[in-house]
């Protein structure tokens, strides 16, 4: 039981430093962005210029302005960290998952002469991922916090909607499916019942 304890613990704490590492970033970036008039921006994705798919990945870590990278932080922290907790390796990978897949959505798809950038294609990737996490590995623990996220975020579907323009819910919804296309691609390998002899 100690044991348990004691590696649930540590795991609590490797995820909670890396999505607290993770939002400071965001925010640093965004400092420097500001600082320099908005000159990483330019690594935001514009739609179908073969020379835009370099960013696809930094992209993921830049916004448009304060408020933007505001809004993004709390839901990034807390989903981030849930997800986090079954592991950093697995969830390095459904991360990248969810930004190469949210991105290229978003170069194949978004209106011409537009530049795309921000974390919230990966809060809705990770809130796909943990949506449908618990369903797919049979864990009745994690079916049971992913329908308390579908409670307190399920607003956030809304997203997936083409309802303002100066949203991309492109990303949304390509960071969505990601999300869920993840949870299938990194589930836990069921156990088999052992060999029966005679």
């Amino acid at each position: 039981m100690t044991g348990t304890r004691t590696g649930a613990t540590a795991r609590a704490v490797t995820a909670g430093a890396v999505m607290l590492g993770w939002i400071a970033l965001l925010w640093v970036l965004e400092g420097i962005d500001t600082a320099t008039g908005h000159s990483l921006d330019t690594y935001g994705i514009s739609p179908r210029e073969p020379a835009e798919l370099a960013d696809i990945v930094p992209s993921a870590f830049l916004h448009s302005g304060w408020e933007h990278v505001a809004s993004n932080s709390v839901p990034l922290l807390v989903l981030g960290f849930i997800a986090a907790l079954a592991g950093i390796r697995r969830f390095a990978a459904v991360v990248l998952v969810v930004i190469v897949t949210g991105g290229l959505g978003v170069w194949l798809t978004a209106p011409p002469n537009t530049v795309t950038l921000g974390a919230s294609g990966v809060v809705f990737g990770l809130f796909g991922y943990l949506l449908v996490r618990g369903f797919v590995d049979r864990r009745p623990l994690d079916i049971v916090v992913g329908l308390v996220i579908a409670a307190v975020y399920g607003s956030l579907l809304w997203g997936v909607l083409p309802t303002d323009s100066g949203i991309s819910w492109q990303g949304h919804l390509f960071g969505l499916m990601g999300g869920v296309a993840a949870a299938f691609a990194f589930r836990r390998p069921r156990r088999t019942a052992g060999a029966v002899t005679v």
